[in-house]
């Protein structure tokens, strides 16, 4: 994907993740799916902080249109992140999806995540490709 066309998705990302190693790793793969537009967090409470700025607030502010988020951080982890944003008033609105992006492993936790409100669950390590496949699907359509 050219350069040209990467500006042309418009598609903004939240990572969030206690490893910053991590973060780059993730923003690279969305380099190479074209997407550019990435703000960061390095724990679930940050991230809401972040999402709740009131310069995110105003008429050109643009909310991210999916957070890629690790389960494992503290002091909030990606589970009470999820579940902190959809019970939420002043959150609940936005309707951002969370794909979980996470080393664990077990299924169980994996359906947790989904019960409190991650539309998806990625296991490290991903490719670009499988990445453009999750975001796709957790945004209900192709960029």
């Amino acid at each position: 994907m050219s350069e040209q066309q990467a500006q042309e998705t418009g598609l903004k990302v939240m990572v969030i993740d206690d490893q910053e190693t991590m973060r780059a790793i993730v923003r690279q793969l969305l380099r190479e799916i074209g997407v550019d537009d990435v703000m960061e967090a390095d724990n679930g409470k940050s991230a809401l902080k972040s999402l709740r700025d009131p310069d995110m607030r105003g008429p050109y502010a643009k909310y991210p249109d999916v957070i890629i988020c690790d389960i494992y951080m503290e002091p909030m982890d990606g589970i009470e992140f999820c579940n902190a944003m959809r019970r939420a008033k002043d959150m609940a609105r936005l309707e951002i999806p969370v794909v979980i992006l996470t080393g664990e492993e077990d299924e169980f936790i994996h359906e947790i995540a989904r019960q409190v409100g991650a539309v998806d669950v990625m296991v490290k390590p991903v490719s670009a490709q499988e990445l453009h496949g999750h975001i796709q699907k957790a945004i209900g359509y192709q960029f």
